[in-house]
């Protein structure tokens, strides 16, 4: 079952040599998960004030900057993960650097036979 892992966290909370020490453990993560054959995609994201919202109402689109909703912590990245059940995600989530400053929610996604193939 695939897994998606998001990280939140208040990204004022990282100093510029810790994201960079993150960074190196979450590849270092993605390698492991890799040689295991769960690793299906990871990614940290941009500040959240490069974000842009796009919501459709009565037809009629609204683009604003930044995030939907305003909160302490903001989205900074994410996992894409395979594995056997609830109890093994939530054993990789522990082991993802941002866990300790911030939050990982686990979500199982929702596999649908009609997307395109991934490449």
């Amino acid at each position: 079952m695939r897994y998606m892992l998001l990280i939140y966290a208040d990204e004022n909370a990282w100093t510029d040599p810790e994201r960079r020490e993150c960074y190196g453990e979450s590849a270092q993560l993605c390698h492991e998960l890799a040689q295991k054959g769960q690793y299906v995609s990871a990614s940290p994201l941009q500040s959240v004030a490069t974000a842009t919202s796009v919501q459709v109402r009565g037809g009629k689109r609204t683009v604003t900057d930044g995030p939907f909703a305003e909160t302490r912590e903001q989205l900074g990245g994410y996992f894409m993960i395979d594995a056997k059940n609830l109890d093994e995600a939530i054993e990789i989530a522990g082991r993802i650097p941002g866990a300790r400053k911030g939050t990982v929610e686990i979500r199982p996604v929702v596999e649908l036979s009609n997307l395109p193939s991934q490449g």
